[in-house]
């Protein structure tokens, strides 16, 4: 698995719709993995998941705006009705992507 050691940038999604029990995290994971980042996406008590990855942040911007698509291109599970993004300084230490 890789590990980000020097990830230059973080952010924390919170995507609300019909996500969970869906395939949503494991797409998502699908999706970070492709790109090169760390993290994990989570299912939420309130039925959001939440979604936290770290890399560059040109890596960063291209999973949200997959996660934000309309009609995905890669048969995104679910349906999104919002996403929230709130940036963070990169912890580091991440292994992999995972579904939690």
């Amino acid at each position: 698995m890789r590990c980000q050691q020097n990830a230059s940038a973080r952010a924390t999604w919170f995507v609300r719709g019909h996500v969970q029990g869906v395939g949503f995290r494991w797409w998502t994971r699908a999706r970070a993995l492709e790109i090169g980042l760390v993290g994990h996406a989570r299912n939420m008590d309130d039925g959001r998941v939440e979604v936290v990855a770290e890399g560059p942040p040109e890596d960063l911007d291209r999973l949200d705006s997959i996660l934000r698509e309309e009609v995905s291109t890669t048969a995104r599970p679910g349906r999104v009705t919002s996403v929230g993004r709130v940036d963070q300084e990169p912890r580091g230490g991440i292994v992999g992507f995972v579904e939690k």
